[in-house]
């Protein structure tokens, strides 16, 4: 919109079939959260698979060993997800209902608090409270919850959709481990799996460090030595209690 057709923007409305900035920044905090899920499925199941592989090279221990990790795992972020969601999603519902009950109280002071939060972002006085009364006019609700609490009510976040991305995420990511280490032949199944796990770091410290607009080539170095490092220990773990015979 130019500058010249004395039009005043609309701060709460987007073009015509682009999505709302919330909604945008939503989709990417899933996918960071899928990939940082995935992450802790591959380092915390090859540490588990590479340990006992340390100690036997029967398949029976490893793969009993790297499902039972798998299906622990998923379950343990499944339910930290859905405890963490759930906390955020009633805090969310709360502060809706405050600013509802405030909204019907005492309608003129949450008017000037609107126009206040416009001037505060560049508007003069008289435009900001123009674009607050219009707002207000067309559904004074949504106007000052997007405005005061950056929520949109009919988007709020489900913890069991949150619990079911997470254990999936995992799931993914510990499927990988498990495979590399139980595929290959018995000499050839730890250093096939510190190559598969490395590379599959390598992936998800790119993705990660470019959805988060870091520098991806310490993002995935910090990944990849902190995954080589869990496994060594791992590793040198099950070689000591294998030699001491535990």
């Amino acid at each position: 919109m130019n500058d010249s057709d004395g039009a005043v923007p609309d701060a709460t409305t987007n073009h015509p079939g682009e999505p709302h900035g919330g909604s945008v920044a939503s989709r990417l905090n899933w996918l960071r959260a899928g990939v940082l899920g995935a992450n802790d499925g591959i380092v915390s199941t090859a540490g588990l698979v590479v340990g006992v592989a340390a100690v036997t090279a029967e398949r029976g221990p490893i793969l009993t060993a790297g499902a039972a990790g798998l299906v622990a795992g998923a379950v343990s972020m499944a339910l930290g997800e859905y405890v963490s969601v759930s906390t955020q999603r009633d805090t969310e519902k709360s502060l809706l209902a405050k600013e509802e009950a405030e909204l019907r109280d005492d309608p003129e002071a949450e008017l000037e608090e609107l126009a206040s939060i416009y001037e505060e972002k560049g508007l003069s006085k008289a435009t900001a409270l123009t674009v607050a009364r219009e707002l207000t006019a067309h559904d004074a609700f949504a106007a000052h919850v997007d405005a005061e609490l950056r929520l949109d009510p009919d988007d709020l976040t489900s913890p069991i959709q949150a619990a079911l991305s997470s254990a999936l995420s995992f799931t993914i990511g510990a499927s990988l481990p498990l495979l590399a280490i139980l595929a290959p032949p018995t000499t050839a199944r730890i250093p096939v799996t510190f190559v598969a796990v490395l590379l599959a770091l390598a992936l998800t410290g790119q993705i990660s460090a470019r959805l988060g607009g870091s520098e991806p080539g310490r993002a995935t170095a910090r990944i990849v030595i902190g995954g080589a490092l869990a496994m060594i220990v791992t590793y040198g773990i099950g070689q000591l209690l294998g030699v001491a015979g535990v």
